[in-house]
């Protein structure tokens, strides 16, 4: 090997994994290098509907209308996208309370309220006299 060449038997070998008849190992190689969470990385969010009370149904010009969504947080961003062009809406959601299938979300973070296929969130401003 002078001068650092290779011998010709060498040269000639194919690629580790890319000759004929190894494409099945090349196929489990991509397999087993893809991420564990690369199947519910598509899963579709549940859907459910959101339902507007008092300032929060003005503000959004509607009694309800659906959600997909993972989480608390994400439906109310997509609600808050929805309504941009009413600036009072983002306001008022501000100020509201939350129910999710009738119960109270209270102080916990709307990242971690997970919402259910079918569900149902209820938007409640505050109320006067009560």
């Amino acid at each position: 090997m002078e001068g650092g060449t290779r011998p010709a038997r060498w040269r000639a070998r194919p690629a580790r994994g890319r000759a004929s008849g190894d494409d099945e190992h090349a196929a489990k190689d991509t397999d087993e290098k893809r991420s564990p969470m690369a199947a519910t990385d598509t899963v579709a969010p549940p859907t459910g509907t959101i339902r507007y009370w008092a300032a929060a149904k003005a503000a959004a010009g509607t009694a309800e209308e659906p959600y997909a969504a993972h989480t608390l947080a994400d439906a109310l961003a997509a609600a808050r996208d929805r309504h941009r062009a009413e600036p009072e809406f983002a306001r008022v959601l501000l100020r509201c309370s939350f129910l999710i299938d009738g119960d109270p979300v209270g102080t916990r973070d709307h990242h971690a309220v997970q919402l259910a296929d079918g569900g149902t969130v209820e938007v409640l401003p505050p109320f006067a006299g009560g």
